[in-house]
């Protein structure tokens, strides 16, 4: 049986909640105050468990893996095959334009950096306070131009377009947004974004790390230049992401890393320097051996969230924003974070605050006592977070590394999020746990270890 046929033969299968199966659902975990319990996974938004589908398909891949592009064997060809074809089925998932180029990259961080090293000479990047990292840091070779964070969707789109007009509208320009935001899942108004950067003469790029796997993005749609994401957020492991867009700019550019593969000829001159040819295709910047598990995974993952439906997927996952969001309104010490309020769309991300609480002791409680997994900190997205918490720019504060120990006020915050795959039982204990933590306290006693709250043995 070929490795086509055994993919094609895969069927997607929801369980009794409605929601698609992923690994570790079966996971029990022990408890500090003893027992076990099945593992709470709310912690999408970090890395989403692989779906059982992608975890299948790779293993009926994985006796055919071989290598790619060069190889003249059948299992050669046959690994080339399947990650020209994930190629293509990435790019029909993000409904790319019929010119633009797919090149798979590590992860998002990996895109959007391979994306600033390909800026042309002179651009100007526009980027708001409230990005991730991966977002807000690569452009460190460009004029950049940091936006205050916005109170609203209409504001994010009059904060750009003013900035936008001040520009040489002469030179390169470039908008990074994010389509959905790690640290409160509130959706950001793209298409408006894009459309003000092009009546500009801006490109625009979309972080689409958090936007991907819960919600359909269509490059032509939103109209974007470019989209990155990732392929652990999206419901596959296995370490790959996705820069999807113009290829003009990257054709341009430099390839992101000098090797094999990415150069079409080599040649010796007199000199003794060499000569470069380099590929004008996706190529370019794909050197050395791709990751053929990680690209296929990917692949895998969007037939699977596109054959099971985002409508179904999107109202499934907004029956739980609504059950959360209910059950920590009925603790009035919890405090929701939110820039856009309380009726804004959102995906399942969630973070908040508990007064008289540290956040990394509330969480270290959430996973030692009723064993729900969440993160806490600051979610590699620091300016947006301290200015929901109100705090002053300079105060400390580390991601995920928490300075303060238990009981003792620190600059973080605690985030839950889901998606396909959650159960309603995962976030029906977690407001049942946070509500008997804050209304008993802790079972336990916890210490501060290595910049982690742990349990106290």
């Amino acid at each position: 049986m070929s490795v086509s046929t055994v993919a094609a033969a895969q069927t997607i299968c929801s369980d009794i909640s409605g929601a698609l199966p992923v690994l570790g659902r079966d996971v029990t975990v022990p408890l500090v105050t003893g027992g076990e319990v099945t593992y709470a996974a709310l912690d999408y938004a970090a890395s989403a468990p692989a779906l059982q589908r992608v975890w299948d398909d790779v293993a009926a891949y994985a006796p055919y893996y071989g290598s790619v592009h060069r190889g003249a064997g059948y299992l050669s060809q046959l690994s080339t095959d399947l990650f020209e074809n994930a190629r293509r089925t990435v790019e029909e998932f993000l409904d790319c334009r019929p010119d633009d180029q797919l090149i798979f990259t590590r992860s998002t961080t990996d895109s959007l950096n391979l994306l600033a090293a390909a800026l042309p000479a002179d651009c100007q990047v526009f980027v708001f306070e409230t990005e991730h990292h991966a977002s807000l840091l690569p452009w460190k070779d460009a004029r950049v131009t940091y936006l205050n964070a916005p109170r609203t969707p209409a504001q994010a789109v009059e904060t750009l377009e003013q900035a936008l007009a001040t520009r040489d509208p002469q030179g390169p320009a470039l908008v990074c947004v994010t389509g959905a935001s790690n640290v409160t899942g509130e959706l950001w108004p793209v298409r408006e974004l894009a459309a003000a950067a092009h009546a500009h003469g801006a490109r625009i790029v979309l972080d689409a790390a958090q936007l991907a796997p819960h919600h359909p993005v269509s490059v032509q749609d939103l109209d974007v230049d470019w989209i990155a994401f990732s392929g652990h957020k999206l419901y596959a492991p296995f370490g790959s992401g996705v820069l999807a867009g113009r290829a003009d700019w990257l054709q341009s550019a430099d390839p992101y890393l000098a090797g094999g593969g990415a150069s079409r000829k080599v040649t010796r001159r007199e000199d003794g320097g060499v000569d470069v040819e380099w590929h004008d295709s996706a190529a370019r910047h794909e050197a050395g051996s791709p990751n053929v598990i990680g690209a296929y995974s990917i692949a895998s993952a969007c037939k699977a969230l596109t054959e099971a439906g985002f409508d179904t997927l999107v109202a499934r996952e907004q029956h739980l924003i609504e059950k959360v969001r209910a059950g920590l309104s009925e603790v009035p010490e919890v405090k929701v974070l939110s820039l856009f309020g309380d009726d804004a769309p959102r995906v399942g991300v969630i973070s908040f605050v508990v007064d008289g609480w540290n956040s990394s002791h509330f969480a270290a409680a959430l996973s030692a006592e009723y064993g729900i997994g969440v993160r806490d900190g600051l979610f590699c997205a620091h300016p947006l977070v301290r200015t929901l918490l109100g705090s002053d720019p300079q105060t400390q504060g580390e991601c995920g590394a928490p300075e303060a120990a238990p009981g003792e006020k620190s600059l973080n915050a605690i985030r839950v999020s889901f998606g396909a795959g959650t159960p309603d039982e995962h976030v029906e204990r977690f407001i049942t746990a946070v509500r008997e933590l804050v209304t008993d306290g802790a079972k336990w006693n916890y210490r501060t270890e290595d910049g982690r709250c742990v349990p106290a043995v």
